[in-house]
């Protein structure tokens, strides 16, 4: 039986359907993680938040300062908590000094790193102050 070659324009829609069912899936978690944080008491200032050095995925203020939270997604928490490289982390506190540049308090501003896990469930795991 004949079948027709792929072509790069049919893999390239696989791609994307798949590149976006990712993204959909990422930004129903940020949404769960972002409404858990309100919850608490925190006040969301960005979200997906990009500069030069990268992006910041929710941004939040309380009362000792700016919270930075990087939200992984995964089968498990485990999983998603080693989804959390050193280099994405130096990338985080890159992105992180150039956002505190443009707050008031410029590059002196208290920040806190968080990592928020989402396992496959929709269950939420934080890891406050993460890199300390």
């Amino acid at each position: 039986m004949n079948r027709p070659t792929p072509t790069t324009e049919h893999l390239g829609k696989s791609r994307s359907d798949k590149g976006r069912a990712a993204y959909e899936v990422g930004c129903s978690a940020e949404d769960g993680v972002a409404a858990e944080y309100q919850r608490r008491g925190y006040r969301l200032l960005n979200r997906r938040w990009r500069g030069e050095a990268g992006e910041i995925d929710l941004i939040f203020q309380n009362s000792h300062g700016i919270v930075c939270v990087e939200v992984k997604r995964a089968r498990n928490f485990d999983a998603a908590f080693s989804r959390v490289t050193p280099r994405q982390q130096a990338r985080l506190f890159a992105a992180a000094e150039e956002y505190a540049a443009g707050q008031p308090g410029g590059t002196l501003t208290d920040i806190r790193f968080d990592v928020a896990a989402v396992d496959q469930r929709g269950m939420i795991e934080i890891l406050e102050n993460a890199f300390a």
